[in-house]
């Protein structure tokens, strides 16, 4: 059995209002809940049970969720200990009321404090839980002045169902003290890197002739591929296909005049040099036509793609004319490329202590470290570009897809710095109108707004400068549907909900 370790423990009562379970309706205190919320290093415990009166039978409802994902746990039997006073009653289910949910039912027969165990058996791992703090009165009223007393306020704040949040990406966390430098916003173009480009020009003179498939910008090719002939047929002069005739003919001849020697050199006939230049002249006649076989047809010169990617540019057209050596294509890989971004004069002393970088795609405004791409600087200017006097610097990434040569990104330069400062991720702000909040978790299941005041952003972590503390645990992502769940009619925060 794997203990985890516990990191955070809240337990508090309140009033469930309309979270009543159908189950127990007919408990004298139905609309009473305690509620407690237990973390461990796996495993997210929510629990909202009757509160325990000796004698008396009470209900707990337990909601389970697993933290690397923040869904709810599946494939699971659980055991619940309640032990009091050292006296023990266990209850086992295998099955949830819902996915992730299960119910127990408890009567002790004595008042004390102690605490509730949940041992969870899934396929690949045992966890145990517990929550301190259990206690059970000797009277309903006893139990019933303990929940008001430590009722929380709702104001400001709005419910969001476990078996909400289980059905969208969401999480909660803490806000980090972390070294936070100075963050400085460019836009960088993206350029493929010198050794994924190359410039495809043609080895004769002739007439630019596609093959069957269509050849256009962005269109993907493979290595070997072939792409195109460049044909000097019917041209006067410096005719390919005659040269590569004339170059046949010769291999033929000078092949068939060395074999010939060969056998007269074995009878005595001819003499050691007149096999020798016989020999002289096959290897000079052959090299001359494989170099033209391997580049030239009778068609003219086939134009085979060097590697595999996509042409960047076309810079011919079907039946234009050509010359040797003129560029017909430019085609790239886009499996790393470089950002090359420019600064203005007064980052000069910052861009020394550059040690990340954030780089948002404009279409979708998805965001990417540095880190993630794999990247690096590669180099920093020493002098300004003219005319706009600005500092270039240039990275290397790999290309996660979406990046598209040419085009242009937003990036944002960490620095380093001796300054740390409280963030959290991005994705746990919402903006109204200029102003900017986060949703504090009171439990699992209720949320308050609270306005907070940012400094810097590197586009995928903010600066707090006040509103939260470290101790605050808030929602990191998803805080868009707890607004609307907040804000909008349409989504019942009961909806679906067991209670």
């Amino acid at each position: 059995m794997r203990k985890s370790n516990l990191f955070f423990i809240s337990w508090l009562f309140i009033t469930a209002g309309c979270h009543n379970h159908p189950a127990v309706q007919s408990h004298e205190h139905e609309e009473i809940r305690n509620q407690y919320a237990v973390y461990s290093a796996d495993i997210e415990l929510f629990v909202e049970a009757d509160p325990f009166v000796s004698g008396k039978k009470g209900n707990v409802l337990a909601h389970f969720t697993t933290l690397s994902d923040f869904k709810a746990l599946d494939s699971s039997y659980v055991t619940s200990l309640l032990v009091i006073g050292g006296k023990e009653l266990r209850e086992t289910t295998d099955t949830p009321v819902r996915k992730g949910i299960y119910r127990f039912v408890f009567q002790p027969g004595q008042e004390g404090v102690g605490q509730l165990i949940f041992r969870i058996h899934t396929h690949s791992a045992e966890y145990e839980v517990s929550v301190p703090g259990i206690q059970v009165f000797a009277s309903e009223e006893e139990a019933d002045e303990a929940a008001e007393k430590n009722q929380p306020s709702q104001v400001n704040s709005v419910v969001f169902t476990k078996e909400q949040s289980w059905k969208i990406d969401f999480s909660t966390g803490y806000a980090k003290q972390e070294p936070f430098g100075q963050v400085i916003k460019s836009v960088a173009r993206i350029e493929t890197t010198p050794g994924n480009e190359m410039i495809i020009a043609s080895k004769t003179s002739g007439l630019v002739m596609m093959g069957a498939k269509t050849l256009l910008e962005g269109s993907g090719i493979k290595k070997g591929e072939y792409m195109l002939t460049v044909s000097g047929s019917g041209m006067v002069d410096n005719n390919i296909s005659v040269r590569y005739l004339e170059a046949q003919n010769n291999f033929q001849k000078a092949r068939a005049d060395y074999e010939r020697m060969k056998t007269m050199s074995e009878e005595k006939i001819v003499s050691e040099k007149e096999l020798l230049n016989a020999r002289n002249n096959y290897e000079n006649c052959r090299v001359v036509y494989e170099n033209l076989e391997e580049n030239f047809s009778l068609a003219g010169q086939k134009v085979i793609s060097p590697m595999t990617g996509f042409i960047r540019q076309m810079l011919v057209k079907n039946g234009q004319y050509v010359d040797a050596g003129q560029p017909l294509m430019v085609v790239c890989r886009d499996r790393s490329l470089l950002l090359t971004a420019a600064f203005q004069q007064k980052h000069s002393l910052s861009l020394g202590s550059i040690v990340s970088a954030t780089i948002r795609m404009l279409p979708d405004n998805r965001v990417f470290s540095l880190d993630e791409l794999h990247g690096r600087i590669i180099s920093v200017g020493q002098s300004f570009n003219s005319p706009d006097y600005r500092i270039p610097v240039s990275f290397e990434i790999d290309n996660p897809g979406g990046f598209i040569p040419g085009s242009l990104v937003e990036i944002d330069l960490k620095t380093k710095s001796d300054r740390e400062a409280m963030t959290v991720p991005v994705s746990a702000l919402i903006e109204e109108q200029g102003v900017y909040f986060v949703f504090v978790q009171v439990t699992p299941e209720l949320f308050e707004k609270r306005e907070v005041r940012i400094g810097t952003t590197d586009g995928q972590k903010t600066e707090i400068v006040s509103g939260i503390s470290l101790n605050d645990r808030i929602v990191i992502r998803g805080a868009i549907m707890v607004k609307l769940a907040k804000n909008s009619g349409a989504l019942d925060p009961h909806a679906g909900h067991v209670h």
